[in-house]
């Protein structure tokens, strides 16, 4: 195994604290430790460190795993936050193999954006990202997806999507693109084009348990006299998730489909508006839009001035007799009416 000491890195490897550390987040929290199984390769003229084979980056309470990482590095004081920007910095000269302990010592570099290829894999004590490959913006504290089979799985829900996910921690925000999928921990599935998941940040629960007993409630665990679990309490909770193009709502009896939809845990409704179409086994009702309780699986249709509802239901018995089976006995002709072609008496 080699390992990417400190004082042999790029400045930038070593980068200074910053905000406190949400799920998944690299922004800060200390330096960057790097090891790999292959070989690194420093390449001062497109500043760049790359790694290969079994590739292990930690910083906090973040793990990154993979086939292949590259750091990006720059000159401090030039990146998007810095007076005059990127554009106006004047080009660095090559660094030699002897200034490498200096600048780290020095400081003088930072990373800006670290890439991993390969069988990756994101991990902290509460959520894990899988994908083939992530990008991490470090200014942006922004983590970027792609791949095959990516999932986000957190305490209370995971994601899955086919063309991308993104995660901007200092939003609390999850994005999941083309045929996304949120499931959460009791089985509730909403599924659309795009989702947007929000989750509530760590420190807003903590001053919401702060509360009086009066005004909020006690913990569900609290109430049953078990402790809550740290971990989950560390991670964010869900928010809310926000639905566009072919979204698609199942409960244990419906299918709800539209255009948009809006979820809220909360309450365990989902608003669902546009070309709303309510499936029950073989019924059908069409409306403007709907209310979903995922809670007790009823859904409602909500009717609109300009548009009425409208409903399909299927009879109970529509089917076909089988074939062969005896045709029914015609019914008995009443008292006293003659047969046809013939006469009463």
């Amino acid at each position: 195994m080699i390992r990417l000491c400190p004082w042999l890195l790029p400045a930038g490897l070593l980068l200074p604290m910053a905000a406190a550390a949400q799920p998944i987040d690299m922004s800060g929290g200390g330096p960057v430790e790097v090891t790999a199984r292959g070989q690194f390769e420093w390449r001062q003229n497109e500043q760049e460190v790359i790694a290969t084979v079994d590739c292990r980056a930690v910083r906090g309470d973040v793990t990154v795993l993979a086939d292949r990482m590259v750091a990006h590095y720059r000159k401090k004081g030039t990146g998007p936050g810095a007076a005059g920007g990127a554009a106006n910095a004047k080009p660095a000269a090559p660094a030699q193999p002897s200034d490498a302990a200096t600048d780290a010592e020095n400081g003088g570099n930072e990373v800006y954006r670290l890439d991993a290829e390969g069988h990756v894999r994101i991990l902290t004590p509460t959520d894990e990202a899988v994908g083939d490959k992530a990008v991490y913006d470090i200014d942006q504290a922004v983590l970027v997806m792609t791949g095959h089979a990516m999932r986000l799985t957190t305490p209370q829900d995971v994601m899955t999507a086919r063309d991308s996910m993104e995660y901007w921690s200092q939003l609390h925000m999850s994005v999941g693109r083309g045929d996304a999928v949120v499931v959460t921990d009791d089985g509730r599935r909403i599924a659309a084009d795009v989702l947007v998941a929000y989750s509530i940040p760590p420190d807003q629960q903590q001053a919401a348990r702060a509360t009086p007993a009066a005004a909020a409630p006690p913990p569900a665990a609290a109430v049953q006299g078990k402790q809550a679990d740290p971990l989950l309490a560390a991670s964010g909770k869900l928010k809310r998730v926000e639905a566009f193009g072919n979204v698609d709502v199942r409960t244990q009896v419906d299918t709800v489909r539209g255009d948009r939809g809006v979820y809220v845990p909360e309450t365990g409704i989902s608003r669902i508006v546009g070309h709303v179409r309510i499936t029950h086994g073989d019924d059908q009702m069409n409306g403007p839009a709907a209310d979903v309780n995922m809670k007790t699986g009823i859904a409602h249709l909500i009717s609109d001035p300009t548009q009425r509802v409208e409903g399909l239901l299927m009879p109970a018995n529509t089917q076909p007799p089988a074939a062969g089976a005896a045709a029914p006995a015609k019914p008995a002709a009443p008292a006293g009416t003659a047969p046809a072609g013939k006469a009463a008496p």
